[in-house]
C-alpha cells in the first residue's frame, strides 16, 4: 500500500444461481430450490477488495440488487473504506428505501477490507472475547414430533450440547413437541423453543409455561415484534428467559423500550437483519451494559454467518452459534463452510478479514449476471 488514503473505486454484486433442496419451517415460510445469491465487492484503489454475501436461501439477492446499485453505489464511490463508522451512519439514513440486507452487506465488505488492510481477522479488530462458542442444531419442519425427536437425538449423539425447535405454530401440539424432545434427550442438553411470532398472548402463556416445566432454557418469538404490549405481560407471567427483539421496528435504534418495559430477558440479531457487523457489535454492547445476553441469529447464507461469528467471538455475552438449519441447507458458497467440532463447538476465524475462502469457480460457473 502507498500509506496514502484508501478510496472505493468500484462496487459490484456476481448474481449466481444457488440451488438446493427446498424445505420449510412451522409458520409456512418456505426455503431453498432455486434462489439467487449475490455476491458483493467493494474495491479500492489500493487493489484490496471485501466480499459479502447478500439474499437468502428465502429471498433471493435480486430483491435487493437494484436498491443497492440506485441508492447505495453512488455514495460509496470515492469514500475512505476505513471510515466504517461514517459510512453506516450515512447508509442507515437510507433505511426507508433500503433493506437491513444491503446495508449490512455493504458494512460487512468494508470490514473485510479493514481486516485485510490489518493482517488481521475482523474479530481481533473488534476485540476477542473468546475463540470458541458451542453451537446449537436449530431445526427445520418435522411433521411429527417423533422425527423432531429423533433429530434432536441425532446432533446429542454427534456431541452438540443444545438444540433448538421450530415447532407447527398450534399451541397444543407444539407442546407435545417440546415434551417428546425433552424425553429424547434426557435433562442435560439444552434445548430451546422458537416459536416463531404464532400465538397470541394466551397461548404464548400456555406454551411458555409448558416448556418451563420442561427446563427449557430459552423462549423465542412467540409473539410478533410489534406487540411489546402483550410481551411485558408474558415477561411478568413466566420464569423462562424470553428472546425477542430480532426483527424489531427500529433495529438497534428500536432496543430501549424493550430493555426499559422489561419486554424481553435476551436480546436478538444478526448481520443481515440488523444491517451489519458495526450495528451488531453495538447491539452486543447495549445489552452488556444491562448485563443481559445478546444471542446472535443465524445470517441466511454463509459469509453472513462467519460475519456473525466474529461479532460472537467479539463480545463476551453470546453464548452460541446458531446453526439453522442444522441439516447444513443454507451452506453454499465457500470452499469450506464453518464446522462444529466432535465436541459441539465453533472457533473463531483466523485468516485476516472474515477469513474464509469464495468458492470462487463455483461463483464463476453458477454466475447468471453482474450488477455494477
Amino acid at each position: 500500500m502507498s500509506g496514502g488514503k484508501v478510496q472505493i473505486t468500484n462496487v459490484k454484486v456476481d448474481l449466481v444461481e444457488w440451488k438446493s433442496d427446498p424445505w420449510k419451517t412451522g409458520v409456512g415460510q418456505t426455503f431453498g430450490d432455486t434462489q439467487t445469491l449475490g455476491v458483493v465487492t467493494v474495491e479500492t484503489d489500493e487493489e484490496i477488495s471485501g466480499h459479502a454475501f447478500l439474499g437468502s436461501s428465502r429471498m433471493g439477492a435480486q430483491h435487493f440488487v437494484p436498491s443497492l446499485i440506485e441508492f447505495i453505489k453512488p455514495r460509496l464511490l470515492g469514500k475512505n473504506p476505513q471510515n466504517i463508522g461514517q459510512i453506516w451512519w450515512d447508509l442507515w439514513k437510507q433505511n426507508r428505501s433500503v433493506s437491513t440486507y444491503v446495508i449490512g452487506a455493504i458494512d460487512i465488505c468494508l470490514w473485510d477490507i479493514n481486516g485485510k488492510i490489518a493482517g488481521q481477522p475482523i474479530h481481533r479488530l473488534l476485540g476477542t472475547s473468546k475463540e470458541s462458542v458451542p453451537a446449537y442444531s436449530s431445526t427445520a419442519f418435522h411433521e411429527t414430533k417423533e422425527e423432531y425427536a429423533e433429530e434432536a437425538i441425532h446432533f446429542k449423539e454427534l456431541g452438540w450440547r443444545a438444540h433448538k425447535i421450530h415447532p407447527h405454530g398450534d399451541p397444543e401440539y407444539d407442546i407435545e413437541i417440546s415434551q417428546a424432545v425433552r424425553r429424547a434427550v434426557g435433562d442435560d442438553t439444552k434445548l430451546m423453543l422458537d416459536s416463531m411470532w404464532a400465538y397470541r398472548y394466551e397461548d404464548s402463556l400456555r406454551v411458555g409455561r409448558a416448556i418451563e416445566d420442561l427446563n427449557y432454557y430459552w423462549y423465542e418469538d412467540p409473539l410478533v415484534e410489534e406487540d411489546i404490549y402483550n410481551y411485558v405481560k408474558l415477561h411478568s407471567k413466566l420464569d423462562i428467559p424470553i428472546m425477542s427483539t430480532e426483527y424489531a421496528p427500529g433495529r438497534y435504534y428500536g432496543m430501549t423500550q424493550w430493555i426499559t418495559q422489561y419486554a424481553t430477558d435476551i436480546l436478538r440479531g444478526d448481520v443481515a437483519v440488523t444491517g451489519g457487523i458495526t450495528p451488531l457489535v453495538r447491539l452486543g454492547h447495549l445489552a452488556e451494559g444491562f448485563n443481559m445476553q445478546c444471542e446472535i441469529h443465524h445470517g441466511g447464507n454463509s459469509l453472513n454467518n462467519v460475519a456473525n461469528l466474529h461479532v460472537t467471538m467479539a463480545i463476551p455475552n453470546c453464548e452460541f452459534y446458531e446453526v439453522f438449519p442444522c441439516t447444513g441447507a443454507n451452506q453454499f458458497g465457500l470452499v469450506e463452510d464453518i464446522t462444529v467440532d466432535s465436541h459441539g463447538l465453533v472457533y473463531a476465524p483466523t485468516g485476516p478479514g472474515l477469513g474464509y475462502e469464495i468458492d470462487w469457480e463455483l461463483i464463476h460457473r453458477e454466475r447468471i449476471g453482474v450488477a455494477e
